[in-house]
C-alpha cells in the first residue's frame, strides 16, 4: 500500500475530480471534488476515484463504487489494490 509520503511528491499531478454518482448515465451527479455542491444521502452510490495525470507518460486511478449508508459507507468494489506486473 502507498504511503501518504510515497503520493505527495505526485500532489501536483493530481485530478481534482475524486468521483461521480452512478445510476443510468456514465457520469452523473452527484460530482465529487472541489466543485461539487451536492449532499450524499444514504441510498446513494458513488464513485471515489483519485488520480494522477503526469503530462507526457499517462496516469492512473484507483476507483471504488461505494454505497452511502445511514452508519458510513459499504465499499462495493472487491478488487485488490496491490500493484500487479502483467507479463
Amino acid at each position: 500500500m502507498l504511503t501518504s509520503l510515497k503520493v505527495a511528491k505526485y500532489e501536483e499531478y493530481y485530478y481534482a475530480g475524486i468521483g461521480h454518482g452512478v445510476g443510468l448515465d456514465l457520469h452523473e451527479e452527484p460530482f465529487l471534488g472541489n466543485y461539487g455542491t451536492k449532499t450524499m444521502k444514504p441510498g446513494c452510490v458513488i464513485t471515489m476515484e483519485p488520480g494522477i495525470y503526469i503530462p507526457g507518460w499517462g496516469g492512473v486511478r484507483i476507483e471504488d463504487t461505494v454505497l452511502i449508508t445511514e452508519t458510513g459507507i459499504e465499499i462495493l468494489t472487491h478488487f485488490p489494490k496491490e500493484l500487479m506486473v502483467l507479463d
